[in-house]
């Protein structure tokens, strides 16, 4: 059984867990038939672990230096790899509104995406005052690392740049999904909440 296995079961066999990895971080191992027909350019194979309720998919890559690498796709028609393995990734998904950062990057600018997820993080706590005691809820349960935002925007960036050309996404009919990092520096109509 490998450590991915071992996390997804713990998930799966902890409800609370399950529940607030689903309804406050985007991560549901019920959802996995929202990768339904998405594979890898290069033929590779994706197995789905879990959705989000945007219709987005998490899936494990096959085994690389003893570690499973985790792609994301999102329904828009963008993705690419978030960590080099669950605990990684699990790690971002519950301390950095990744996605976000991911979308005012800049371009995947570490400087820009820096700047981003702190004021991501701002709006979180806003409107979650709760969040930072569930990601050390989860982080406890799954033997998970808190490590400072700043760090894992570089962890982040890291495995988004590594994307090309291992983990670039296609959909069923060829077409290939978008880079991860959009274009933005900050939100339009009256910028950061």
């Amino acid at each position: 059984m490998t450590s991915s296995d071992v996390l997804l079961d713990l998930i799966q066999t902890t409800p609370e867990i399950d529940l607030l990895l689903r309804s406050s971080f985007g991560f549901d191992i019920h959802r996995k038939h929202n990768g339904d027909g998405l594979k890898f350019a290069s033929g590779a194979p994706l197995v789905a672990i879990a959705g989000e309720s945007a219709g987005g998919a998490y899936f494990l890559c096959t085994e690389r230096n003893g570690r499973r690498p985790v792609v994301f796709a999102s329904s828009e028609g963008d993705g690419g790899l978030l960590a080099d393995d669950l605990t990684d990734a699990l790690e971002i998904i519950i301390g950095l509104e990744w996605r976000d950062c991911l979308t005012f990057s800049g371009g995947g600018d570490v400087e820009v995406m820096q700047i981003s997820a702190q004021h991501l993080a701002r709006s979180r706590d806003k409107y979650n005052p709760n969040i930072d005691s569930e990601a050390a809820l989860v982080a406890a349960a799954l033997s998970l690392r808190m490590p400072p935002v700043a760090d894992l925007v570089i962890r982040l960036h890291a495995a988004a740049s590594e994307t090309e050309p291992d983990y670039v996404v296609t959909d069923d009919e060829g077409r290939v999904f978008d880079p991860p990092f959009g274009e933005h520096v900050a939100p339009r109509y009256g910028g950061w909440r």
